[in-house]
């Protein structure tokens, strides 16, 4: 095989600390300082941050006040994340019209890209890569870090170990030896679960895996468990995948103030929640019949799966459900999260249910509430109650597309 042509190249984009560097890119005086984002002024915990933060051994998940006690002059952000958004799509706009078509947004600052057929018109993969992070680049003056291999996983991994702002080359036949010492978890998809696992049958790197049968990772994992033997050995059969799927579930939660134990504001997360997903649903034309209800306590989740009797899509119909769940299960404990999720979203224009309610009134309400809400924001007209609601901003869902109902923040 020549390294100027390869039988299957995959590109992978990771834009390196994403939301940091669109804080740094959106004011001057930020850059090259430590920076640290968070969920709102109020957030009290670390979404990303600088390299000129990491570099003070701060890091992702961390609690703000710990990190201003390792950095005094960590300058913290709150998270904007419509802006996110914004440059997210205007970067895989660009890599789908100047790199290739086969693109996959795998997070909303990470993408791959099948370049296999792009090679007769664009050159080499290692050309590949270096243009494709020259089109991110003009597209949003961002830095990134791009890998290349001949299959996904791979193409993640050496990109991962030249960040930042570096380009990774592994050619397909180069991966078995370059990953025969890299611990299997060191790969994508392998948490601490499977690791056990494989830990407890003699595989700790990607090289012991060839002495396990791949039957049975298959008969304790399914198709997963194959795809996880398969990447170990620079393999990994999963394609690029260009189309987005119709969502199983769709949810939308919060974190409240810890250990919130006022019923009136926990109704009233849930409300909120309650609205935003019926909104989404209206937006995207689904409605639902099942929804999951939780309550986050210190203890654990509290909570239950609840039925209407039609599809719905009023928030008022699936904020009745979060009453009658806090009265079967919440005994006044601290709550520190809501989450509300529509386990069976469906098209609202299939077919007709034999016995639906009378609810045009409501429609017709809600078509006008949705409508005013587009053009001037967010709830700008709705229930009265949450007039008071939490001032802690949105976030973009780990699920976030740029078109669909996945562009959700």
């Amino acid at each position: 095989m020549s390294d100027n042509h390869w039988p299957r190249a995959i590109v992978f984009v990771d834009m390196d600390a994403f939301f940091a560097s669109i804080e740094q890119l959106d004011e001057p005086s930020l850059r090259q300082r430590p920076v640290a984002v968070t969920n709102g002024m109020r957030g009290t915990c670390i979404i990303t941050c600088s390299y000129e933060a990491r570099a003070r051994g701060i890091y992702t998940g961390m609690r703000i006040k710990e990190a201003q006690q390792l950095c005094p002059q960590l300058i913290q952000r709150p998270a904007r994340p419509q802006r996110y958004a914004q440059l997210a799509t205007r970067m895989s706009d660009a890599l789908r019209d100047e790199i290739s078509p086969d693109l996959e947004i795998f997070s909303v600052d990470e993408a791959f890209l099948d370049v296999s057929h792009c090679q007769k018109l664009l050159g080499s993969p290692q050309s590949i890569a270096a243009q494709t992070k020259a089109v991110v680049n003009r597209a949003v003056n961002l830095p990134c870090t791009v890998g290349v291999s001949g299959d996904k996983t791979s193409a993640k991994f050496i990109a991962k170990e030249h960040k930042p702002s570096g380009i990774g080359v592994l050619p397909p036949g180069q991966v078995r030896q370059r990953l025969r010492e890299v611990p299997v978890t060191k790969l994508c998809g392998i948490a601490e679960g499977i690791g056990r696992f494989l830990a407890a049958r003699g595989v700790y790197t990607c090289g012991d895996m060839e002495r396990l049968p791949i039957g049975i990772m298959g008969k304790r994992f399914g198709y997963p468990g194959r795809r996880i033997w398969l990447m170990c050995q620079g393999l990994d059969p999963d394609p690029v995948h260009t189309s987005i799927a119709a969502p199983k579930s769709m949810g939308h939660g919060k974190v409240m103030p810890p250990d919130t134990i006022d019923s009136n504001i926990i109704h009233m997360y849930l409300l909120h929640m309650s609205e935003k997903l019926a909104t989404r649903l209206r937006r995207y034309k689904l409605q639902a019949k099942t929804f999951s209800i939780g309550l986050l306590t210190r203890q654990g989740w509290l909570g239950d799966t609840y039925r209407t009797a039609t599809s719905t899509t009023d928030g008022a119909v699936i904020s009745s459900l979060t009453r009658q769940m806090m009265d079967e299960h919440w005994r006044g404990e601290g709550v520190l999260q809501v989450h509300i999720t529509a386990l069976d979203p469906y098209p609202a224009d299939g077919q007709l249910e034999m016995f639906v309610e009378e609810h045009e009134g409501r429609d017709a309400v809600n078509k006008t509430v949705d409508t005013i809400n587009q053009r001037y924001g967010e709830l700008a007209l709705g229930p009265a109650r949450l007039l008071k609601r939490s001032d802690m901003p949105n976030v973009i869902s780990p699920a976030w597309k740029p078109k669909g109902p996945r562009q959700t923040i």
